[in-house]
């Protein structure tokens, strides 16, 4: 039976130029870039006034992290809060009556069972852990 190894740390994304993640480094390019047209185009303070912030912008839509959230993801949650059409309805229930209505949603899924985790299931994920070793162990 052939053995693969798992990969690891699926969710960092890859360097790619310098030390700059690809999504890094187009955000700093077009902020950049349209600060450096607002500088050509205007002269002096006009330029500082406009081309700053746009600059300051995109560093911080490349690095500033909130919460451990990346900045744009924040800003994309902002956005649809924003536009997202919001009417709370309250219905009052009579006293000692409650009232519960279900979504389709709910009347249709079972319920959550936490699977059981038996002795060999242990033993599969252990092996699966040490996989990278004994790799190397082959290797070496």
């Amino acid at each position: 039976m052939q053995q693969f190894q798992v990969p690891q740390f699926i969710d960092i994304e890859d360097k790619i130029i310098g030390p700059l993640t690809l999504k890094q480094f187009f955000y700093l390019l077009i902020g950049f870039g349209i600060a450096a047209i607002l500088f050509r185009i205007f002269k002096g303070i006009i330029a500082v006034i406009l081309g700053l912030p746009i600059a300051a912008l995109s560093v911080a839509f490349a690095f500033l992290k909130i919460n451990s959230r990346p900045l744009p993801v924040l800003a994309k949650g902002f956005i649809a809060y924003i536009f997202r059409p919001r009417l709370y309805v309250w219905k009052k229930a009579e006293p000692g009556k409650r009232v519960v209505e279900k979504t389709p949603m709910q009347e249709k899924s079972p319920p959550t069972v936490a699977p059981k985790i038996t002795e060999s299931k242990l033993q599969e994920l252990a092996w699966s852990l040490d996989i990278k070793e004994r790799i190397k162990r082959k290797r070496e």
